[in-house]
């Protein structure tokens, strides 16, 4: 039996195979990867590389095996049909007969446009048969702290949240979440929401910043039509920012609110602090 990883290379996945090196042994991993000279340190040590593409069907066949525990990392190609791409996954894992596969969704208050691809795939996934485990991710304190450069650059965040609140973690928090359910026991046909302990508003995150930085910044909260122009104008593709907008709007609602305290009891520990977050990206 090995836990199969996908998208291994990928920010997620590079640091759930490093968590999982922690538990199990190198052998039962396999890395699942498109370009193999990215993976070869976790070749280097021990881990099983298998070259695949969501994109390109027949690289999955066969590359489960009866008993697998499967991390589905979903794929971040946005305009080639995601879900289409997910299902290539399903469909080999139901074929293989797979003990458990998971998928990295998003958080089921989300009503953004972002969300649609991975209620696509919770759907398919919970149809086909194949036993499941939803870890429906909310935000990464990634999304803000490695965009810093133009914040401090203009001395401002700019958003279109208003005052909504946010439930981030650090990759590394959601990623010790996946490696829990990869490696336990009783998580199948389970759903699980998993955001950060402590809510914070951008207000908050800009006054966070003032002070670790000793810089005046401030919090522009903006409409959204206007935030869409300032993305494209800074050579975002105009969907992308449309995506973006979205989920600005979704975090005024409330809706990347998340108060389960599923993630830190996945994970075994609290979840990382927005500041600890920005003090190491500012060191970075």
């Amino acid at each position: 039996m090995s836990i199969v990883v996908t998208g291994a290379t990928g920010h997620l996945g590079r640091l759930v195979v490093e968590q999982l090196l922690e538990k199990v042994p190198a052998d039962r991993i396999t890395a699942v990867v498109r370009d193999e000279a990215k993976a070869a340190d976790l070749a280097a040590r021990g881990v099983r590389l298998a070259v695949a593409d969501y994109n390109t069907p027949e690289t999955f066949d066969g590359l489960f095996a009866a008993g697998d525990k499967v991390l589905l990392i979903s794929g971040n190609e946005f305009d080639k049909g995601r879900p289409q791409q997910h299902q290539v996954v399903i469909d080999a894992a139901k074929a293989a007969g797979v003990a458990l596969l998971a998928y990295t969704s998003a958080p089921g208050s989300l009503t953004a446009a972002l969300a649609d691809d991975h209620r696509a795939t919770e759907r398919a996934l919970t149809a086909s048969g194949v036993p499941y485990s939803l870890l429906r991710n909310g935000w990464y304190h990634e999304n803000y702290t490695e965009q810093l450069a133009p914040v401090l650059e203009h001395n401002a965040v700019v958003a279109a949240a208003g005052d909504g609140r946010i439930s981030s973690a650090s990759r590394a928090d959601y990623a010790a979440a996946a490696v829990a359910v990869l490696t336990g026991e009783g998580h199948e046909n389970s759903t699980y929401e998993l955001g950060g302990d402590v809510a914070w508003s951008l207000a908050e995150y800009a006054a966070e910043l003032s002070r670790q930085t000793g810089k005046e910044i401030a919090y522009n909260s903006v409409p959204g039509d206007a935030l869409v122009g300032i993305l494209t104008g800074a050579g975002l593709p105009g969907h992308f920012a449309e995506i973006l907008a979205g989920v600005d709007a979704s975090i005024e609602k409330g809706e990347l609110v998340v108060s389960t305290g599923d993630l830190s009891r996945l994970a075994g520990r609290p979840t990382t602090p927005l500041a600890e977050a920005i003090t190491a990206a500012l060191k970075g």
